[in-house]
């Protein structure tokens, strides 16, 4: 079973996009900060994270440089979902590092099929 984080910290979204890679049969964990995630990522080596930009500490991108300079976690593939929609903020995303990046509002089914897509 793959191994998820969702870090977001609106908690409808959280739980939306956590419920909906559950019933995908995805292994969810949460987290609601950059620390958080960072721990998370360490303890259970996910497949992928689905990493907000805004996040309260650490943000995401922030905690995406981080995930990619430490070898334990470089591999690991990330999803950004953010309100952040100018290009350059989706470039400074890819820069960082993601393996892709949703502007909010998203459709699910593109995230999901995407995610979908990446862990294949």
């Amino acid at each position: 079973m793959k191994r998820i984080i969702v870090a977001d910290d609106d908690r409808n979204i959280l739980y939306l996009v956590s419920e909906v890679l559950a019933r995908d049969d995805y292994e969810v964990s949460q987290a609601v900060n950059g620390d958080h995630v960072l721990r998370l990522a360490k303890e259970i080596r996910p497949d992928l994270i689905v990493l907000d930009i805004m996040l309260p500490g650490l943000d995401g991108i922030k905690v995406l440089q981080a995930l990619r300079s430490d070898p334990d976690t470089s591999g690991i593939k990330v999803v950004i979902i953010s309100a952040r929609n100018k290009p350059e903020d989706v470039e400074l995303g890819m820069r960082a590092g993601a393996d892709h990046y949703f502007v909010k509002p998203f459709k699910i089914s593109d995230l999901t099929a995407k995610i979908r897509e990446i862990l294949e």
